[in-house]
């Protein structure tokens, strides 16, 4: 049939009729069967690239789970969620909710304990900043960090933090270490609140 899924849907619509008033030979019943199987796979990778264009718009999932004829936006989110497509396919609908709601929990513990360790933070690219004998690399990422300072959430800071650890020279291996200290704890803390929201399901 026509990859058109409109005018699929309309030749399909026709067979239906056919098939009701009994002159539908067997072939084009398989033939419509075949093409809705078609249109539905398509209305499926639809669904989830509205949704996603919806929210990048600015519509909350209060006012989408209406339309997505579910009763909460929790459930918006999880409908969402369950449709998208996951990386590679190795992710069944409910492990990708799982996965994405992992994935907040210990984002939203890193920034909690990052704002409680906003002195230290702010301490550390403060001194990036001040850094002698880096060479391009290592300077442009040291000058991420100090853009980042002037930010009001120093949860900012971890990511650039962390890419100028690695590209720091050999005279700079303690702030190294110091830095290097600083990511194993945030992952520690992210692990723990992971592990936390695990045990308590």
């Amino acid at each position: 049939m026509d990859e058109d899924p409109a005018r699929t849907v309309r030749s399909v619509h026709d067979i239906v009729a056919e098939a009701r008033s009994g002159v539908s030979k067997p072939e084009r019943l398989l033939e419509a069967l075949v093409a809705l199987k078609t249109v539905r796979e398509q209305l499926a990778a639809w669904e989830p690239e509205l949704i996603a264009a919806a929210r990048e718009g600015g519509t909350s999932w209060t006012a989408l789970a209406p339309a997505l004829g579910v009763a909460s936006r929790q459930a918006a989110e999880r409908r969402f969620l369950r449709l998208r497509p996951s990386v590679g396919g190795e992710h069944t609908g409910e492990a990708r909710v799982d996965a994405e709601r992992d994935r907040r929990a210990g984002d939203r513990a890193v920034s909690d304990w990052a704002r409680r360790n906003s002195a230290i933070l702010r301490q550390l690219a403060g001194q990036a900043g001040a850094l002698d004998g880096l060479n391009a690399r290592a300077r442009e990422s040291a000058d991420r960090v100090s853009a980042v300072l002037g930010e009001d959430d120093v949860t900012g800071l971890l990511a650039p933090l962390a890419d100028l650890r690695t590209q720091l020279p050999r005279e700079h291996t303690g702030f190294a270490e110091r830095l290097g200290e600083i990511g194993v704890h945030a992952e520690q803390v992210r692990r723990d609140a992971v592990d936390d929201r695990r045990s308590s399901r």
